[in-house]
Parts: structure tokens; C-alpha cells; sequence
């Protein structure tokens, strides 16, 4: 068997309405902790969601501020103001509350906040120095899987991004509560789901760190995605789908920080980088065409995770890889998300710049199971178009 290493968050709690008790569980948790700054974003505060779980804060006598400035895709002088506002209330706790950017916000507070080091010094792999503060996720939506990854996204330009990807932006505890989803629109709800669908397949088949924990992480997040998703979709009000999404997209989340993702999500980040599509979305909108293109050197591997999306299947391993990739399309189609770049705006005059974008994404690039040269990612993208 290959050597391999495996990590992840400290903790987990999986439960509905566990938000609305945030007060006695932070308590028990983090003995030391007085002053809490919550990150989230102004969307998700006005939902009102959030209030049970600040009430129950304060009224365990905690000190709390809100942070609520996060937008979609956050630029550093939104974390910036985030490390500023953690620095002067002297927080001794982060909780990031809301969507992968609310959670990778509070993450890069945590770090630098409790440090020295600016910014532009951790990214990469690797590069934060020394400890955090103590940090809690509590993901709004089930797809980034941010509440138990150590990487963290920021937009460094019109359309440019840098990760910051380190052990200490593990958090110490992840909150899953179902409760908080149950208002997410359908096609939230869609593009997040197939978001974390997504992760759960490319930690499957990644080039470099596959290992056996990732793999069942990321079968049985898999199958409570695929089981759950159109459920989710069509009833929102249905809280154990919508806790099943929240377990899968954890447990995918857990899976990929380990067996990084690949082509998909290199070629999604460009659409969502230039035309501002929302990430699940740009996942969505490649995957069927990047999964038929590795078919030729992934097909054994697709091939089993097509009998969990697709129990009934049989035939060869390209028989049941067109039957995922089916699969996949036909709940894109059911949920009522867009299935072609046009769709968002996107002209074949478009599809060069793309693809050049999409070849700098070598750390992701680098992970597929099949080469991919700018050729194919433009094929790709015509594809998908």
C-alpha cells in the first residue's frame, strides 16, 4: 500500500438547530474564549439566521462583534478590514458563518490577525508561520466544504486569484445545522450541491495524494449528494436532505483537502474569474465535457463511482462512465441551472482568453488523471459552450 498522510479538522458536530446552542457549545469548546468575531456576509445577516446563535452567545456573556462585509470572491481589502476589525476588539475566537468566502475570510483572520505576517507573505502552500487564533466554521451552504479544508481563496485583481493553503487553516471545530440552509433558493441549492459533487469526483480520481480515507470520504459523500440533491432541490423545506447535503458536502470537503481537485475546477475558475459566475455554477457547466475527455484515463474509476450515482448500471467502464456523466447532466438539467457557457454571456470569442487562463492553473492542472494541453481546454470549452 502507498504511504500516504491525512488531515483534517479537530472536530465535528453534525446537528440540527446545534447553531441556536452556539452559546453553551463554545463555552465547553473554548474554555479561554471572551471576545468573538463572527465574518459573515450582509446577504445571510439580513436573513435574520443568524441571530439565535449571537443571541445565545451574548447571553452566555461572551463579547461579540459582527464582521459582515464579505462579498462573493473576497479581495484583500476585504480581509484586511476583517484582520483589522478581529484586532481591535482583541478577538480570542473567530466563527466564520455563511458560504465557502465567509468561511476562507474568517480563516485568513484567524492567521493573521493572531500574527505578524501580512497577507501577501502567506500565499501558496505553506507559507504561514507559527499559530492562529481559535476558529469555528459554520457553513450556510452545502458545496465549498470550506469548514474542514486548510485552503483559502482571494481575488488579488479584475480577475485574478491566490490561495493561501496551510495546516493552520484547519479549524478547530466544524458545525454542521441544516437549520441554516433551509432558506437557500433552488438554484443555490443546485450549483452548490453539484459544487460539492464535483469535489467528491476529483478527490476520486486525483493524479497525486488519492489515498483510501480520501476515497471512501469521498464515495460515501457522494452518495449521500447524489441521494439527497434533487430532494434538496425541489423541497427546501425538507431538513434531513438538506442535513445529508451538509454531511456530503463536508465529507467532500474533507476528502479533497486531502486528494486535491483537478481540470474541472481549472477550467471553472476562469468563467468565474472573468464573467463572475458563481463557482458551483462554472463546476457545472465544464464537468460533463473535462470527465468525457479523462474517460480515457480515468474510465476504471468513474466506472465505480457511476454505481453509486447510478446503482442500477452495468455494462463496461466506459459504458457506466457515460452513464455518470449522464447522471450528472440530467441533475443539472432536472434543477433548473444553466448547462452551456452562452447561457452566461459566453461567445466563442471568448474561449481563447479562457483557455489561456485556464493553463495557469498548473498546481490544479497538475492533478488531473489526463495531460491537458491549452488545445484541450479550449476543445473543452467549445464543448461546453
Amino acid at each position: 500500500m502507498t504511504a500516504f498522510a491525512f488531515n483534517t479538522v479537530a472536530s465535528i458536530v453534525s446537528e440540527p438547530g446545534a447553531a441556536a446552542r452556539l452559546g453553551p457549545l463554545v463555552a465547553e469548546r473554548f474554555t479561554s474564549a471572551r471576545n468573538i468575531l463572527i465574518v459573515t456576509d450582509a446577504g445571510f445577516l439580513r436573513t435574520g439566521l443568524l441571530e439565535p446563535g449571537r443571541a445565545s452567545l451574548l447571553q452566555q456573556g461572551f463579547n461579540v462583534d459582527v464582521f459582515a462585509d464579505v462579498v462573493a470572491d473576497p479581495p484583500e481589502s476585504v480581509v484586511h478590514a476583517a484582520v483589522d476589525a478581529a484586532r481591535t476588539m482583541g478577538a480570542d475566537l473567530v466563527i466564520g458563518f455563511g458560504g465557502g468566502s465567509s468561511m476562507d475570510v474568517a480563516k485568513l483572520a484567524a492567521v493573521l490577525a493572531g500574527g505578524e505576517q501580512p497577507l501577501s507573505a502567506i500565499y501558496g502552500i505553506g507559507n504561514v508561520k507559527g499559530t492562529r487564533l481559535p476558529l469555528l466554521q459554520i457553513p450556510t451552504t452545502a458545496g465549498t466544504g470550506s469548514e474542514v479544508t486548510n485552503i483559502a481563496i482571494v481575488t488579488t485583481g479584475e480577475t485574478t486569484k491566490m490561495g493561501v493553503v496551510a495546516p493552520q487553516l484547519y479549524a478547530d471545530l466544524a458545525l454542521l445545522d441544516a437549520t441554516l440552509t433551509l432558506g437557500l433558493p433552488p438554484l443555490v441549492t443546485a450549483a452548490t450541491g453539484i459544487d460539492a459533487m464535483v469535489h467528491a469526483i476529483e478527490a476520486y480520481t486525483s493524479k497525486h495524494k488519492k489515498n483510501p480515507l480520501s476515497d471512501n470520504l469521498a464515495r460515501e459523500a457522494l452518495r449521500l449528494l447524489s441521494r439527497n440533491i434533487l430532494v434538496a432541490v425541489e423541497d427546501g423545506s425538507n431538513l434531513a436532505a438538506r442535513q445529508a447535503m451538509l454531511l456530503g458536502a463536508c465529507l467532500a470537503g474533507q476528502a479533497f483537502s486531502n486528494a486535491p481537485v483537478a481540470a474541472v475546477h481549472a477550467l471553472a475558475y476562469p468563467i468565474g474569474g472573468i464573467f463572475h459566475v458563481p463557482h458551483g455554477l462554472s463546476n457545472s457547466l465544464v464537468l460533463p465535457h473535462v470527465l468525457r475527455f479523462n474517460a480515457a484515463h480515468a474510465a476504471p474509476l468513474y466506472a465505480e463511482l457511476a454505481q453509486i450515482v447510478v446503482p442500477d448500471v452495468n455494462g463496461s467502464a466506459e459504458a457506466r462512465t457515460e452513464a455518470l456523466i449522464a447522471a450528472m447532466q440530467g441533475i443539472a438539467e432536472r434543477s433548473g441551472i444553466e448547462t452551456r457557457l452562452q447561457e452566461m454571456g459566453i461567445a466563442e470569442s471568448d474561449l481563447d482568453r479562457l483557455a489561456d487562463d485556464a493553463m495557469l492553473q498548473t498546481r490544479l492542472l497538475g492533478n488531473n488523471p489526463r495531460e491537458l494541453t491549452r488545445a484541450d481546454a479550449r476543445a473543452i470549452y467549445a464543448a461546453a459552450l
